[in-house]
């Protein structure tokens, strides 16, 4: 009789004791959030070069960073490929541009395995502008104003604190001696713009609207409204005389796209081609020296 108390004691303690054991061994409810111990550096991915480059600076040795496009290529045609899927589903944070720039974004992330996934939308909060009947939910160029990209840089350390707490302060402190660094490339820009000859340039495509509307320039003419289809004679003569009108010194390519039909025009026109490059080279690519980059290609094509 009192062995079977003693078994019967035994097995309502188990009963009790079981679901204890359960959570400690990381059981969940249905509707608990996900949540991710983390060793070792945060896998950061970044859709483009700029937004890789502001992870860099705001996560330090705190995160290891992965830039999708590859030098070259251009954001407007590139998906993911079989190897950086695969990378998407171990990765903490994904960063994007947004306003359509990754197209292939909501399909991808329908098909990842990755729960614990953060994915932070840069551009998110800032005003976008329409420049052009193609373009899925606006012009999605807005780091190209310096302005905007410390709006990026902060989206960035909000993700990063947000998965991350631990890394607080190391994300506080290097967002904001970078934003500092940023607001002192504006006031270059701003101070080299301001005394240009020319205001007006002629562009590959509709990539420098953010940058022209915040440093006084006006965008007269665009040799591919849409990336990659080409513009008709018609065009490329109304972009001629475009050039010649405004006293156009040079017409500005885009290392991402062929320059053959700016080519076309400058010969027309007698000026010359110059490269402007709003995503640089990854992986070493540096948004500052990027952007100091295109002003002295600006300065060459609109004098002082």
């Amino acid at each position: 009789m009192i062995r079977g108390l003693r078994r019967s004691h035994i097995l309502l303690t188990l009963l009790l004791i079981f679901p204890l054991i359960l959570g400690a061994c990381g059981g969940k409810s249905p509707t608990a959030a996900p949540s991710k111990a983390h060793e070792g550096p945060l896998t950061v991915v970044a859709s483009i070069g700029p937004l890789g480059d502001f992870a860099r600076h705001v996560g330090g040795d705190r995160v290891q960073v992965h830039v999708l496009v590859p030098p070259g290529a251009s954001p407007h045609t590139y998906e993911p490929t079989p190897a950086q899927l695969k990378l998407l589903n171990r990765a903490d944070v994904l960063i994007l541009n947004g306003v359509g720039l990754e197209f292939w974004a909501p399909k991808v992330l329908d098909t990842l395995d990755n729960p614990h996934l953060k994915v932070v939308v840069a551009s998110e909060g800032l005003r976008v502008l329409q420049t052009s009947e193609g373009e899925r939910g606006g012009n999605p160029h807005l780091w190209l104003d310096v302005i905007n990209a410390t709006h990026y840089v902060a989206r960035i350390r909000d993700a990063f604190i947000a998965v991350d707490p631990a890394g607080k302060e190391v994300y506080l402190e290097k967002s904001a001696d970078y934003i500092e660094t940023l607001k002192d490339l504006d006031k270059e820009i701003l101070f080299t713009v301001d005394r240009f000859a020319n205001k007006k340039f002629i562009a590959f495509h509709p990539a420098w609207v953010y940058f022209a509307r915040r440093y006084g320039l006006e965008q007269a003419a665009v040799v591919e409204h849409t990336p990659g289809k080409e513009p008709s004679p018609a065009e490329i003569a109304h972009i001629v005389e475009t050039a010649r009108r405004i006293g156009a010194k040079a017409i500005f390519a885009e290392p991402q796209f062929s320059p053959k039909a700016a080519q076309v025009i400058a010969e027309e026109s007698g000026i010359h081609v110059l490269f402007l490059n709003p995503l640089g080279e990854p992986p070493d690519y540096d948004y500052v020296a990027t952007m100091r980059h295109n002003l002295a290609e600006l300065k060459k094509g609109m004098g002082e």
